[in-house]
């Protein structure tokens, strides 16, 4: 247990759930509960739903469940202590002294000071002889030195050990730097190397201003080039964007997304400080619902060339998804950001303004690249065209939107607006249809616990499991219920793993005379606590009776007497164990 019982029971009272969740989500009264976008995947129905009643969460659309400390651990990217301390300083609660596992905090502090000492370290190098080259380079690419003391840029030399000897010499440890990925092991097992060399190096800070990762680009044409730190205990890729904690400042609602680190920083040069990057890799819903807490609208200005409009298109559904508005940036003759605003010298940030101002939104975007593709000057193209468009414009929600779109078309090519509006509408029932056999297929597979990693002994011992979550719950709601079902059952006739440590777990709370839920964020994972949030409030309001308990211990005493592999019985077991279902059917 990681802190004292008295002091999280303290700490959640003086943190009600719908308050601090509501800084974040905007919420709306569903009967006992509160409703709203779930912060963690992008949606446009809302699905995430808080429980007054049990001062906890849970999202029907990506089973994100928990509580208050849970959900500061997820939205602020924290480890239980650090959310800890995070709602007992909201709070104005003291934290208690050394009553507590602070292992995985001390080696996250260790790694953001390993990171900040990295940092230094890199900028002190490119500002040295040994650094010069990689200097001219970002000259060179008409960065100004308050540009590069602004981002902190920097250069790891062409040493296996320059970074890492210097880090030892401050005290860090060889696992600290391996942790930090900072350093890697030798392929002999003995010693460390530094992971980056002879790269410029940019430096990746949070939100808070820790730096959380490096990314480093060769100034050669070897491959890789650009490496990236690899996740650490204090960074996730996929949940971070390059420069957000400069762009959540600058009170625009708009973001620029860039692709690289270079582009953001060179439109930022220029008077745009709003701009942001995925971090090595593809655009990912996470990436996108943190932008939702920042903007209302983003920019896409990734680069003219063919893996920059494959890019477009790939973001593109991820931010509707997300809620957001989108334009999408065309920057002449085939240039990057970057490329274009050094181009245009002293005009360059005017230029750029200039076509961000004239950028139309993602539909206008696609029509055009859907125009790209047919022959419009015959019948058969004109046809072709607008089939694909219909499939487009099926995608949009908003019906003022897509009579626009409709209007605009039905004008242009003087075809019967009804037509394509009937068109539309039959691609619309159609993906209706498959959306609804999609979730009925989504359904049985949840119901049935066949892709359940977790929980993998769902599905082959459904009606026992039921059973067992059933009487979880029933346990977890009704605590007084305890002694009669330890008179019944005992958790040895359990068939599912989960379900047993569970019913054992909350067992041992309710005999110590706890709260059944009040301190499960430190004793189960964020995993083992969607599960458990799942099984509580997948029944909605239903409460079972006394009758329906007694049912769920029948199920479990029965199906506790069924054997699980009845290929590996003999012919002896098979006889006894038929006999023992005849008797329980009379």
């Amino acid at each position: 247990m990681a802190f004292p019982e008295g002091f999280i029971y303290e700490l959640k009272s003086r943190n009600d759930i719908t308050e601090v969740i509501s800084s974040y989500v905007s919420l709306k009264r569903r009967g006992r509960n509160m409703v709203g976008l779930c912060p963690f995947h992008g949606e446009k129905t809302p699905s995430f739903n808080i429980y007054t009643e049990t001062d906890s969460f849970y999202c029907f659309g990506c089973g994100a469940a928990g509580d208050v400390i849970t959900f500061i651990m997820k939205i602020e990217n924290l480890d239980y202590v650090e959310a800890v301390k995070y709602l007992a300083q909201r709070a104005g609660l003291d934290m208690p002294e050394d009553s507590y596992d602070d292992s995985l905090n001390k080696l996250r502090r260790r790694v953001f000071e390993a990171n900040r000492e990295a940092a230094r370290y890199f900028y002190r190098r490119l500002m040295s002889e040994e650094g010069k080259n990689a200097l001219g380079y970002l000259r060179g690419r008409m960065l100004t030195d308050a540009t590069i003391r602004h981002f902190g840029l920097g250069y790891a030399p062409d040493s296996w050990t320059g970074l890492c000897d210097y880090l030892k010499s401050k005290g860090f440890k060889e696992n600290e730097l391996v942790s930090a990925n900072l350093a890697v092991r030798r392929h002999s097992g003995k010693g460390i190397i530094d992971r980056f060399r002879d790269r410029v190096m940019f430096p990746i800070i949070d939100l808070r201003g820790n730096v959380i990762a490096f990314g480093g680009r060769i100034m050669t044409d070897a491959k890789p080039k650009y490496l990236n730190s690899s996740d650490t205990p204090v960074f996730k890729k996929s949940e971070n964007l390059f420069s957000l904690n400069n762009a959540k400042n600058t009170g625009s609602r708009a973001l620029l997304l860039c692709e690289g680190y270079m582009d953001v920083i060179s439109v930022n040069q220029a008077g745009f400080r709003n701009a942001v990057a995925s971090l090595g890799t593809a655009l990912t819903t996470e990436q996108a619902v943190l932008m939702k807490r920042y903007a209302d609208e983003i920019i896409i200005c990734y680069d003219a060339d063919e893996a920059g409009q494959k890019a477009t298109a790939r973001a593109i559904p991820i931010l509707r998804a997300a809620g957001l508005n989108i334009r999408v940036l065309t920057i002449p003759n085939g240039k990057d950001p970057d490329e274009f605003i050094r181009s245009k010298g002293a005009d360059g940030p005017a230029a750029f303004r200039a076509i961000i101002e004239a950028s139309g939104n993602d539909v206008d975007y696609r029509l055009q690249k859907l125009r790209s593709e047919f022959n419009l000057a015959v019948s058969d193209g004109v046809v072709d065209y607008l089939e694909a468009a219909a499939h487009l414009m099926a995608e949009i929600e908003s019906p003022i939107e897509r009579d626009v779109y409709v209007s605009k078309l039905s004008k242009e090519f003087g075809v019967d607006k009804n037509a394509l509006l009937l068109q539309i509408e039959t691609i619309s029932k159609r993906r209706r249809r498959d959306s609804r056999r999609r979730e009925a297929r989504q359904l049985q597979s949840e119901l049935s616990g066949r892709d359940d990693k977790l929980d993998k002994e769902h599905r082959s011992r459904l009606k026992s499991t039921a059973a067992e979550e059933s009487l979880v719950v029933y346990l977890i709601n009704n605590p007084d219920s305890l002694s009669y079902i330890n008179s019944q059952i005992s958790a040895e006739q359990f068939q599912n793993a989960l379900m047993k440590r569970f019913f054992v777990y909350f067992s041992n709370r309710i005999s110590e005379g706890l709260e059944p839920l009040n301190n499960i964020t430190a004793d189960f994972s964020t995993d083992e606590q969607s599960v458990l949030y799942r099984i509580l409030h997948q029944n909605g309001s239903v409460a079972p009776t006394p009758r329906s308990l007694r049912e769920y211990i029948e199920v479990i005493e029965r199906e506790s007497r069924r054997p699980s592999d009845k290929k590996s019985m003999s012919s002896e077991q098979i006889s006894s164990y038929f006999d023992r279902i005849r008797r329980d059917k009379e």
